[in-house]
């Protein structure tokens, strides 16, 4: 199993606590990671993927306070010094991405442009 020392993205104390409760939530498999990527699509070209997967063979794995989580090799150059943050507002309720590789992003903010 390769893993790596440091985290390619953040998550905030909002986004671990968030995290933690939808591992912590009955009927949860436990053999899944948090998995962070991208895919074609969204508004901006790009979009975040954030979700619990099978670790796939093209796959880093890194540690985020102790939540394992997975990303594709290739992803990486697009989220590489990402941060995931939680939003729990009256109008906004989700995970957010800060992303200093997007050039653009759009307005929902789920999808951006290198």
């Amino acid at each position: 199993m390769e893993t790596t020392l440091r985290s390619p993205v953040t998550l905030t104390a909002g986004a671990i606590q968030e995290v933690r409760k939808l591992m912590a939530a009955e009927g949860f498999d436990a053999t899944q990671s948090l998995r962070v990527g991208v895919k074609g699509g969204g508004c901006s070209g790009m979009t975040y993927i954030l979700g619990f997967d099978q670790k796939q063979e093209d796959d880093q794995e890194f540690q985020i306070d102790g939540i394992i989580c997975v990303m594709n090799k290739a992803h990486e150059m697009y989220l590489f010094g990402m941060q995931v943050d939680w939003q729990d507002g009256l109008n906004n309720r989700g995970f957010t991405f800060k992303n200093p590789n997007a050039s653009t992003t759009c307005g929902c903010g789920t999808s951006f442009a290198v």
